[in-house]
């Protein structure tokens, strides 16, 4: 129920509209309406309200029974638009259409809420704190993908595969661990997110549109009671800086990215000519045409969607690039990309995991690939090392060895003694164990290598790093 009285003057079309006289064009107005993109940061407008009506309390602008009164018709329009949108071009932005909400509901107490304020300082602080919220959810989800790549990555210990350069066959390793190459970036991945969110935990609100605010209002406190770490050092820079958009987009572009390597990968792995892995029909879908067809549109979606990522990141910092101080409308068409980002972001994290847990391996085929004797040949050279000769010129030595086998179609292992001295005199019977796959993955045992021992301390290590962040419990997250 409304509690405006009939002494309250009705509310002015524009909150800035007392120095013009003439309505602005119908196209510019479509053009400088925001609130069917900024709609989306209601829930922080309204916390931000909250927080505000308090602060001017505490500095003797409201009475008590005005700030409650805010307060209680703040908590209405929570209720009111909880899961919704307000109505487009309802409102010019969404601090405008907070604001004649409030004065509909409480009369003249409504306009003293701006007191003191920009929507400069404030979009600014609500698109920090949207991006805060925003990034938890983005983290949760990158956890849960993880998890998923670790229980692949634990279902298939001890399975051998070729390890690939210039996508070419050249040593064998763990199919674990290439799953836990990828956990080392989707790692370096969530450091990035922590630090953009880091980024955005600064507070601007009390900045006011440049100068900073006139009124006794206490910032220390305001920030405290919204979550923020720290308040902004200087009003001129805090109304404008839109550094921590660029954080985060290089954040999502940096994982999308990896994404698309593990896409990619994927996508080869599941064709007949790897037939590594088949991904499940709900990530998969058939020809139009050709029903034979299992085509991997999702993970080609995941490597597609990485390029619309790039291009926001750029477009951000193209946006910024060329505004002189102080806060520009420009600076509208900051947000679209960000929610945009946001949104695909968790989409992809959330069917890349699916594609994950509906993966099943063929290990035969994967055995079988990493047979291939000439994935040995370093280990072959390695061998003339330990005995003496240097590595230059065993390298020499072995290629001369693979040629001689391919050009009579015979494994390595299928060579004799007689054959490999033919290369070299320091050749004898204890080259076999050096031929030996499960020998070949046992001898990288150093950090970071792919012997198996090596390979489960990683993992286990990996389980440890994640399952905080998955219960969200880790320490940067309290």
């Amino acid at each position: 129920m409304s509690r405006t009285d009939e002494s309250t003057p009705k509310p002015p079309s524009k909150m800035w509209g007392g120095r013009f006289r003439q309505p602005p064009d119908a196209d510019f107005e479509q053009l400088n309406e925001s609130l069917s993109c900024d709609g989306r940061m209601l829930p922080e407008d309204l916390r931000l309200n909250r927080a505000w009506a308090d602060a001017l309390r505490e500095a003797g602008l409201l009475t008590e029974e005005e700030k409650s009164a805010l307060v209680q018709a703040l908590e209405e329009l929570e209720v009111e638009w909880s899961g919704k949108k307000p109505p487009p071009l309802s409102a010019e932005d969404v601090h405008s259409f907070v604001e004649a909400r409030l004065v509909e509901k409480v009369g003249s107490a409504g306009y003293r809420i701006h007191t003191g304020r920009s929507r400069n300082d404030q979009v600014a602080t609500d698109t920090r704190l949207h991006l805060k919220g925003a990034i938890a959810g983005l983290k949760s989800l990158l956890a849960g993908l993880v998890a998923e790549l670790l229980d692949l990555a634990d279902s298939a210990f001890g399975l051998p595969m070729p390890g690939f350069t210039h996508m070419q066959r050249a040593q064998p390793i763990l199919f674990s661990h290439y799953l836990l190459s990828f956990e080392v970036m989707l790692d370096r991945d969530w450091t990035r997110l922590q630090q953009s969110a880091a980024a955005a935990d600064c507070m601007p609100l009390g900045s006011g549109a440049l100068a900073g605010c006139a009124f006794p209002v206490g910032r220390l406190r305001l920030a405290a009671a919204l979550g923020f770490g720290e308040v902004s050092r200087n009003s001129l820079d805090a109304v404008s800086d839109r550094d921590f958009l660029c954080d985060f987009l290089y954040a999502a572009a940096m994982l999308m990215m990896h994404l698309s390597r593990l896409a990619t990968d994927f996508i080869l792995f599941s064709s007949r000519e790897f037939h590594f892995l088949q991904m499940g029909d709900s990530v998969t879908t058939g020809s139009s045409l050709m029903p034979q067809k299992r085509n991997p549109d999702a993970m080609e979606l995941v490597r597609g969607k990485a390029a619309g990522m790039e291009a926001r990141l750029l477009g951000m910092m193209s946006l910024l690039r060329g505004l002189p101080s102080g806060y520009n409308k420009d600076l509208q068409e900051d947000k679209a990309p960000v929610f945009a980002a946001i949104d695909e972001l968790g989409m992809i994290l959330r069917v890349t995991r699916r594609a994950l847990s509906d993966t099943r391996l063929n290990e035969e085929a994967i055995r079988l690939a990493a047979a291939d004797s000439f994935l040995l040949a370093t280990d072959l050279a390695d061998y003339l090392v330990e005995k003496g000769i240097p590595f230059r010129q065993a390298h020499h030595v072995v290629g001369e060895v693979v040629s001689y086998a391919l050009e009579r179609e015979k494994e390595l292992t299928a060579l004799t003694m007689e054959e490999y001295r033919k290369f070299s005199e320091v050749f004898r019977d204890d080259v076999w164990s050096w031929l030996s796959l499960e020998m070949c993955l046992e001898r990288r045992s150093r950090e970071g290598g792919t012997a198996p021992e090596r390979v489960r301390q990683e993992l286990a290590e990996a389980r440890l790093r994640w399952a905080p962040r998955l219960a969200g419990t880790a320490p940067a997250d309290r």
